[in-house]
């Protein structure tokens, strides 16, 4: 998520609180790894994760504002604020770090108990021992550079902004750490070794609290204003005792959370009186849906308290804490379906499915967590609740009145019916994960009952999440007309240009994608009557936050499933999105009678594009063609209607 500097209206302004505290709590583990990098090694692990802890949590405005600006952009200012608490650490005075660590610095704090990352092996610890030889200005710019994903300029914008002293220097010495490790920097830290969030525990000053007759009352508080430290009892070995979770695992209100008869169940007809549309108004589906022991098992494992008979195999969705809830989570499915026992759960922000064998007992279970907030009536329309050898089984949200599948490389074939049982749960639907070759690539299309609103079709895709994604379009810009929003990608140029772009879907197979748009953001017409093109940026959000595009050049051809031409990518980035509606690229073409051109093209907002480099040339409009060698470097730049400048979005490739 790149640090917005694109709107001068809100530079140095803070988010409001509320804004602030739901940036923290949904970034809270990747914040304090950050801090737990730049904090001084010296302070020893366990003073370490405290610190690092607390220097998060004291990230929040302290004045409670009505500002938004933009969780992005909310992100942004959180991230400096922790940056330069933990950069100012190192530069304290030996009295005030004195005086903080007699009184712990603030909450949160632990009595009795040392807590520590888990241990990694000789790679990180060889990583480890190289950050200690250097600054924290250096371990900020390596964090920044691997784990965020910031350019040099941004990174060194932010440690400048930060207060550290000598950015340049410090970013020098951070890509030479990153080089030194053959490029498994970022591999390396985000191992449990650089993890303030999995932490082990051993116990402090034994004798002294034997001698003081302490043993058996060790107090242990671990207080995390409302942000837990996510324990990784998911990831223990048999055997291996030193792994807890710090938060509400072990309190009464965790109990209370997973006991079977406190789950909370919707009415049935919740949902048509409700002005909200997402899990929290499906009621309780499934033949099982009033089975205790079956739930109580499935809350059991999501608590990491399953039974020592039973092995649970725990994943989660990129982004997503497999910690427990803190609170009696919503049931939505219990019921038997492709010889397993499946229970869906619902905590509010997350989606919990747990799988057992149907003869129940002992053995192997598993249990998949995933992201799922600020749903709404798309996003939250359909859940795995099984996956059979080339096939999905989904449950469908009350409101979907008509259910069919369609292949989204035969834009002209129309949608089949695709049967739902009466619990919601329809007929195995075709895996587009089974053909390796993309010769199809099955999408679920659903219209929402008009009690939500009249003739609301959508398309959703399974891309390896428990939530399939959304698959929205934005057509191109109109002469004069206003920007375009993204809207549903059923209309015939829809279904074109998702045809084109289907197969590029893979790539984005298992990375907590929420929802992908397709963008057409600019047409072209070809040299020597080559006929007219379409640019399209194809964005995906993920439920994590940071989103990721590809820039592709749609040409004319005879075939409605004709792939694209990907001409750029970029992750971690705000383009094709509305915080970045301004994007330029480019690629090499070669016209019918073998001429090498360069073409580009920009959004609507885009007055001019200069090539430099290998082709120099300049066009005062939103499109540039001209002849040009197939090879050599050529970085392209656009003026905006505004007065700003924007540099195309990756590189352009040279003729083969």
């Amino acid at each position: 998520m790149p640090t917005q500097r694109t709107d001068p209206a809100l530079a140095g302004t803070a988010p409001g609180t509320d804004e602030a505290e739901a940036v923290l709590v949904e970034h809270y583990p990747r914040l304090v790894r950050l801090a737990y990098l730049t904090l001084p090694p010296a302070l020893g692990r366990h003073r370490r994760v405290l610190a690092a802890h607390r220097t998060v949590q004291r990230s929040l405005p302290r004045a409670r504002g009505t500002v938004r600006i933009g969780r992005e952009r909310a992100y942004a200012w959180v991230r400096e604020e922790v940056l330069a608490a933990a950069l100012a650490h190192e530069r304290r005075s030996p009295l005030r770090g004195a005086a903080l660590r007699a009184v712990g610095g603030g909450l949160p704090f632990v009595a009795g108990l040392r807590l520590f990352p888990r241990a990694g092996g000789t790679d990180e610890l060889g990583l480890d021992r190289a950050l200690s030889a250097v600054d924290a200005a250096a371990r900020a710019a390596l964090a920044l550079r691997v784990l965020e994903r910031l350019p040099p300029s941004e990174v060194l914008a932010l440690l400048a902004d930060a207060g550290a002293d000598a950015p340049d220097e410090a970013l020098r010495t951070a890509d030479r750490l990153a080089a030194g490790q053959e490029g498994r920097a970022e591999e390396l830290l985000t191992a449990a070794e650089f993890d303030p969030c999995t932490v082990q525990t051993r116990p402090a000053d034994l004798l002294r609290r034997r001698q003081h007759r302490r043993l058996g009352r060790i107090a242990v508080a671990v207080t995390l204003g409302g942000a837990l430290v996510s324990a990784a009892l998911s990831d223990a070995r048999p055997g291996d005792p030193a792994v807890v979770a710090a938060g509400p695992a072990g309190s009464a209100a965790a109990a209370g959370a997973l006991d079977p008869r406190r789950v909370v169940r919707a009415p049935a007809g919740d949902w048509s009186d409700s002005s909200r549309m997402d899990f929290t108004v499906w009621p309780a589906r499934g033949g099982r849906a009033h089975d205790t022991a079956l739930i109580g098992r499935a809350l059991a494992a999501w608590g990491g308290r399953a039974a020592p008979d039973r092995r649970v195999a725990v994943t989660a969705a990129p982004g997503t804490d497999t910690a427990p809830p803190d609170r009696s989570p919503r049931l939505l499915f219990a019921g038997d379906t492709d010889g397993a026992a499946v229970v869906l759960l619902y905590d509010g922000g997350r989606v919990a499915r747990y799988a057992e064998p149907v003869s129940g007992g002992g053995g192997a279970a598993a249990l998949d967590v995933s992201r799922a907030d600020d749903g709404d009536v798309t996003t939250d329309a359909a859940l795995v609740v099984s996956r059979s050898p080339g096939s999905v089984r989904y449950l469908l949200a009350p409101w979907v009145a008509k259910t069919a599948g369609r292949d989204l490389l035969r834009p002209d074939t129309r949608a089949r019916t695709v049967r739902v049982a009466a619990d919601g749960v329809t007929d195995p639907v075709a895996d587009p994960a089974a053909g390796a070759s993309c010769g199809s690539w099955p999408v679920l299309q659903l219209r929402s009952s008009e009690k939500i609103a009249e003739k609301h079709a959508f398309l959703l895709t399974d891309l390896g999440g428990l939530s399939p994604a959304h698959l929205t379009y934005t057509p191109p810009p109109g002469p004069g007309a206003p920007a375009r929003q993204p809207r549903e990608a059923t209309s015939g140029p829809a279904l074109t240009s998702w045809a084109r772009t289907a197969c590029a879907l893979p790539e984005l197979r298992g990375s907590g994608v929420k929802a992908v748009n397709n963008w057409a953001f600019a047409e072209q017409s070809l040299p020597e009557h080559g006929g007219r093109a379409t640019w399209v940026c194809s964005r995906a959000d993920t439920w994590s936050g940071p989103g990721r595009v590809m820039v592709q050049f749609q040409g004319p051809s005879s075939t409605a499933s004709a792939r694209g031409t990907f001409v750029a990518k970029a992750e971690n980035t705000a383009l094709c999105s509305r915080f970045g509606q301004n994007v330029v690229a480019g690629l090499r073409w070669r016209s019918a009678a073998g001429h090498p051109y360069l073409l580009a093209a920009g959004s609507r907002a885009v007055t001019a594009i200069t090539a430099t480099g290998a082709v120099r040339a300049h066009a005062g409009a939103t499109t540039l063609a001209v002849r040009a060698p197939r090879g050599g470097a050529v970085e392209l730049s656009a003026r905006l209607a505004t007065g700003g400048t924007l540099q195309g979005v990756g590189s352009v490739e040279p003729l083969s």
